[in-house]
């Protein structure tokens, strides 16, 4: 059994190399953009935030207790990201031209920035968001005990309460470090991100490796597995279409709303382009992580003792057969599960309530406003910090309130619902031009209110028996899960059909009936249409503002530096460098997009309308600063494209440069080789000519000597006809002899003519292809095969030489191809080879000037066709493309 000591050991080493990772992350994105920190691999391991300890521990429990329910959990995403990308697209996109911080910084944007609405959202998720950091603290706790043996009943819950309170001590230390270091102006946390991706692997690869020793450890391999499937109780268990079809659209909405995965997914995400890769990624994580889900919950129910807890058979299976290794790591797989999830929920939630609550109240009590001078960077980071300590309390006093109680996935789907409630504001706002802030204000309140009312407040156990049973004053038709007589229903479906009913019904019929602000047309037209406007957000703001007031307010969000940089930036581009630049239209649009970044665009729209005056605007000063936004992204989106194609041509100029200097060098090379070509056997004529002319040899000396002096004759005719013969082909001047012939017959010319007779290159031909006929110059084309071959017998490094010839025919085409076994040619010199001055190995040695290769690409070109080396074939390839028909 592994000791409480040994456990706590691990888990602190764990946290330790959490820490440095993200130390490191954080480090890399000080200096740069990284490529590992941008990665669409790191951005899709984040998205693993899903995956919570309800997935991960749950997910079992779920299975064993309600058969194939469990994959609803999996099937929701993996429907939005493989259907629905396009929306998640859209969500990014304004994200970026909005500079969204937050689920509710969005809902409020879309709606006029409306603070209001800012807060009703953060009040929702924070209410929503809590029952499940309990789940998370109640999991780890659970786990903690199976290894500790704490006694789970009213004697042991001072150990279990010891450790979800020190375990919320230690998470709230990690989020406030890498989540709250500094105000970015991107609300981008990369230490944050890159730890949440290594949890997503040690998830994964714990809950797979305890999966395989269930099916093929304990089961005995996959049929064996489905036999005890097939006898399980799980097998008889019958869907509920209607609890089926919820728990769908739960996860849908979760995916999307949840606030750590709206953080992740859209604030955290620095290209769009990752969606890409986790449109398909994301699905096939989740598939993996579901993938052993069922095989444990089963084989759990067989082998576990009766009254087990199936929400931990991922851990107490593998201790029960002995398994204490794979155990230890199930259990970081779970405590990965549980703090990845904190960590980024604590964030979210933090900076909802920092920039929609805690700053607003703060800038209404100070005298002065936005406009006071000050640095105002501490009091939003001190908020968050705050607020990270008062989220994870609020999960540790909900878990302290309901005990710890309840199967995991009854908890997780309690928050689901509640999140979900924004799910008619949300999609509304992004498709809908006609919806209002007072029609998203009305849906949320209602369906809020019918949720806590129908599902969280019974959940945690408020509500007396008697209320449940006959409703508040006996009034039947208030019965909390049986709302005006409909009863009957599974009470997680009765609270989805009413709160998201009435809040969508709610949500529409107000908005039809209320006129929105130009402020709202305006976000709203920005939002639907984000596509066609481009990235750039708009605000209302101007006119009646001092550059002056401006300035103290950028520089106490964004520093002294900062604020000043942008504003002297601002001055030049107006041409008036040395002063403050006017607070035109587009300047104020620009400066309230970089303070969003720090407080949200809601609070940022409300501080810059404080220093306006409240300004007004119309419509049409309103979509001048569109039009003029417009112009200016496709004026820089002309200079981007610009700019690509100088690099393109700045590379090709390079690769050129490259290519002649290495031909230089070759050419140098060439003449230094045909001299010693022309000189040798000029030597080799004049000494032996000398020597018969001085007489006194014998009649077999001469006969000798005479036939040096015809082989050295005959090898510097042969250099002089392959210098002629190029030159002919460049200059076009050959003359082609038209014939017709069979393949086969050439080959067997070239292969006779090749001198293959003394062994050394095997050459393997495939006859079924060699029976076409040709109509072209049969003695040039000859020519070309046999320099090939004789190629690969001079420069094949192998013990074993061998040439395969392959003919095939495509499209009035014939391609023969001639491969040997030996090691190829390398990128850099596949580019030269063909070029006249080309020395890929020791001419010398091998017996040529190097003319063949750019003769025979000459000759194939006059003949219509093309001569290339064809890469990755195991060894040298060069491949003859030849016209049937060539007259």
């Amino acid at each position: 059994m592994v000791s409480f000591n040994v456990l706590v050991t691990v888990a602190i080493i764990y946290t330790m190399v959490l820490f440095s990772v993200a130390f490191y992350a954080d480090r890399r994105a000080m200096r740069g953009p990284s490529r590992f920190l941008r990665s669409p691999w790191t951005y899709t391991l984040s998205l693993s935030v899903y995956c919570t300890a309800w997935t991960f521990y749950g997910a079992v429990g779920n299975a064993a207790r309600s058969g194939l329910e469990y994959l609803t959990i999996y099937l929701g995403p993996t429907v939005v990201f493989l259907a629905w990308w396009w929306l998640l697209r859209k969500l990014v996109r304004i994200g970026k031209a909005e500079r969204i911080t937050s689920i509710a910084d969005m809902i409020s944007s879309r709606y006029g920035k409306s603070p209001a609405l800012a807060v009703i959202v953060t009040v929702l998720s924070i209410a929503g968001t809590t029952p499940y950091i309990a789940l998370q603290l109640q999991s780890v706790t659970l786990s903690v005990a199976v290894f500790a043996d704490f006694p789970t009943g009213v004697s042991g819950g001072s150990d279990l309460n010891a450790t979800a309170f020190w375990l919320s001590v230690g998470l709230a230390l990690f989020t406030i470090f890498f989540g709250t270091r500094n105000l970015d102006a991107n609300e981008r946390h990369h230490g944050v991100v890159t730890a949440i991706a290594l949890e997503a692997i040690v998830k994964l690869v714990a809950l797979v490796a305890v999966g395989i020793f269930v099916v093929w450890g304990v089961s005995g391999g996959v049929l064996d597995t489905m036999r005890v499937i097939e006898a399980s109780p799980v097998a008889r268990w019958q869907p509920s279409p209607s609890r089926w079809t919820s728990m769908i659209f739960l996860s849908m909405a979760a995916v999307i709303c949840l606030p750590r995965m709206f953080q992740v997914l859209v604030v955290e995400n620095s290209d769009e382009r990752h969606l890409r890769t986790a449109s398909w990624a994301f699905p096939a994580y989740l598939m993996a992580m579901s993938l052993f889900v069922l095989p444990i919950a089963v084989v759990g129910l067989a082998v576990m003792p009766d009254g087990a807890n199936p929400d931990l058979f991922v851990l107490t299976l593998p201790l029960e057969l002995g398994q204490e290794g794979l155990a230890l790591l199930a259990f970081l797989g779970g405590f990965s599960s549980a703090t990845s999830m904190v960590i980024v929920a604590s964030i979210a939630l933090a900076t909802m309530v920092s920039n929609h609550i805690v700053v607003p109240i703060w800038l209404n009590t100070r005298a002065g406003g936005a406009s006071m001078s000050g640095d105002m960077r501490h009091v939003v980071l001190l908020s968050r910090r705050l607020s990270i300590v008062a989220v994870l309390g609020l999960g540790y006093t909900y878990y302290r309130t309901t005990g710890g109680t309840g199967a995991l996935s009854a908890i997780g789907l309690v928050s689901f619902a509640g999140v979900a409630q924004v799910v008619p504001a949300l999609l509304g706002g992004l498709f809908w031009r006609g919806g209002t802030r007072r029609g998203a204000i009305a849906g949320l309140v209602v369906g809020f209110g019918l949720w806590i009312y129908t599902l969280f407040m019974p959940a945690i156990g408020v509500f007396p028996a008697g209320m449940l049973d006959s409703g508040p004053l006996g009034i039947a038709a208030l019965r909390p899960q049986a709302l005006l007589g409909v009863q009957g229903m599974d009470p997680l479906v009765h609270s989805i059909l009413w709160s998201i009913s009435l809040n969508t019904l709610a949500f529409v019929m107000v908005s039809l009936v209320s006129f929105p602000t130009p402020m709202e047309r305006l976000q709203g037209a920005s939002f639907v249409n984000v596509f066609e406007r481009g990235d750039g957000a708009v605000s209302t703001a101007g006119g009646q503002a001092e550059a002056e007031d401006l300035l103290v307010m950028a520089q106490r969000l964004l520093g002294a530096r900062e604020a000043q940089t942008l504003f002297q930036r601002e001055a030049t581009r107006q041409g008036k460098a040395g002063y403050l630049p006017d607070p035109t239209p587009d300047f104020i649009s620009l400066l309230e997009r970089e303070l969003a970044g720090s407080v949200g665009s809601a609070t940022a729209h409300a501080m810059i309308a404080q220093i306006n005056g409240q300004a007004s605007i119309t419509v049409r000063d309103l979509l001048a600063v569109a039009d003029e936004s417009a112009q200016m992204l496709e004026y820089s989106s002309k200079l981007e494209t610009q700019s690509r194609e100088l690099e393109q041509i700045a590379r090709k100029l390079r690769e050129a440069n490259a290519k002649l200097t290495a031909l230089s060098v070759q050419k140098d090379a060439f003449l230094s080789q045909v001299s010693h070509e022309l000189r040798t056997p000029m030597t080799s004529i004049r000494s032996f000519s000398e020597f018969l002319k001085e007489g006194g040899l014998d009649a077999q000396a001469r006969s000798r000597y005479a036939g040096i002096i015809h082989e050295e004759s005959i090898r510097l005719t042969r250099l002089l006809d392959d210098l002629l013969d190029l030159s002919v082909l460049e200059n076009g001047q050959v003359v082609l002899n038209v014939q017709t012939a069979r393949i086969s017959d050439l080959l067997d010319r070239a292969v006779a003519s090749a001198g293959l007779a003394d062994g050394g290159l095997e050459v393997v031909r495939q006859s079924e292809g060699e029976g076409i006929y040709l109509k072209t110059d049969t003695d040039r084309l000859s020519q070309v095969f046999i320099n090939l071959i004789s190629n690969a017998q001079k420069y094949c490094v192998s013990d074993a030489p061998k040439l395969r010839i392959n003919v095939s025919q495509s499209k009035g085409y014939v391609d023969i191809d001639f491969v040997d076994n030996g090691l190829g040619i390398s990128p850099d010199d596949a580019t030269v080879v063909f070029e006249k001055f080309v020395r890929l190995t020791d001419q010398a040695s091998a017996g040529s000037a190097g003319l063949g290769l750019a003769i025979s690409r000459e000759i194939v070109h006059r003949l219509g066709g093309s001569l290339d080396y064809v890469p990755g074939q195991g060894g040298a390839a060069f491949r003859v493309h030849i016209p049937l028909t060539n007259v």
